[in-house]
């Protein structure tokens, strides 16, 4: 099994910064593509941003040229760095990995979600 533990998150002042890690771990054959989503109160699940293996990168309009995804792929994390955060900001975000594991003593690609953190940003 492989489980993504998030860690970071918290409440910020309007304009702060925050930053958000997770990290995959179990029976991992290799790590492909990780994101991050957030979803606020009554409102679908959004993406945020995402970044594969090699490092390219997408992000949602709403958050760009203010956060930054990046990854280190020997300890199969991802980070988001937040700046100039906003109250719409404001969200459960989920860490999200696209993962070949070996519980079926082959690598097989299966999606993973994290257990979430809260982000809040006050006004």
């Amino acid at each position: 099994q492989v489980q993504l533990v998030e860690s970071g998150g918290g409440l910020v002042q309007y304009g702060g910064s925050l930053s958000v890690s997770c990290a995959a771990s179990g029976n991992i054959f290799s790590v492909s593509t990780m994101g991050w989503y957030r979803q606020a109160p009554g409102k679908q699940r959004e993406l945020v941003a995402t970044i594969t293996a090699g490092g390219n990168t997408n992000y949602a309009d709403a958050v760009k040229g203010r956060f930054t995804i990046s990854r280190d792929n020997a300890k199969n994390t991802v980070y988001l760095q937040m700046n100039s955060l906003k109250p719409e900001d404001t969200a459960v975000y989920y860490c999200n990995a696209d993962v070949f594991d070996n519980r079926d003593y082959r690598p097989v690609l299966r999606n993973y979600w994290g257990q979430g953190t809260q982000v809040t940003v006050s006004s």
